[in-house]
């Protein structure tokens, strides 16, 4: 009896031992454990899904587009998240304004009617901060719906800074450049489009 309770404590010894083997040198490749998510596959590889928040350098073309003088043409509407309530419901105290954009100046003090709006610049700083590829990721990064706004339309967020402190300027204005096409003026939750008047 003995000698059969030895002889099955050594086969379940044994046992145990060649399945520790198993484990120990199984393929990693082929193991049905869920594997750690990496730093790489937390990265959107469809860039559909988001905005690209990295600032860059204006690209020839946006810059040709981008410089002139604009006229604010039409009130587009209000950021979902929130509204202007000075300018609610209609946003008319901008429609007519003009804003300059040049290379070696930037002045929004045709802005009449705000006077924390007046800014001068003289060799300003125009950088790209965000580029969203489509309608849908430009909504979940603005929360604002731009009429006509299509599925596949690129747009490029373009900020301006002090080139002496390297600051953004201290107003709440943000421009979208659309596919080259459109300007589109968001001031607070006001959204206006723009029209070139001259190059």
């Amino acid at each position: 009896m003995k000698k059969t309770l030895l002889a099955c404590i050594m086969i379940m010894l044994m046992l145990a031992s060649a399945c520790g083997n198993v484990e120990t040198t199984s393929n990693p490749n082929t193991s049905n454990e869920p594997k750690p998510e990496t730093e790489e596959s937390i990265i959107p590889k469809n860039t559909s899904e988001h905005c690209n928040l990295e600032s860059i350098n204006l690209d020839s073309e946006t810059e040709k587009y981008f410089y002139g003088t604009w006229k604010v043409e039409k009130h587009l509407g209000f950021a979902n998240s929130y509204n202007d309530a000075s300018e609610y419901p209609t946003g008319q105290k901008f429609i007519g304004d003009k804003i300059i954009i040049e290379k070696d100046f930037f002045s929004s003090k045709g802005l009449k009617n705000y006077k924390k709006y007046q800014y001068e610049l003289k060799n300003p700083l125009y950088e790209i901060t965000e580029t969203c590829y489509n309608s849908d990721s430009f909504y979940r990064s603005y929360k604002i719906d731009i009429p006509d706004l299509k599925i596949n339309d690129v747009l490029k967020v373009i900020g301006i800074s002090d080139p002496s402190t390297k600051l953004r300027i201290p107003v709440s204005v943000t421009f979208f450049v659309v596919n080259n096409d459109r300007l589109i003026l968001l001031s607070e939750a006001t959204i206006f489009e723009l029209k070139k008047i001259t190059d």
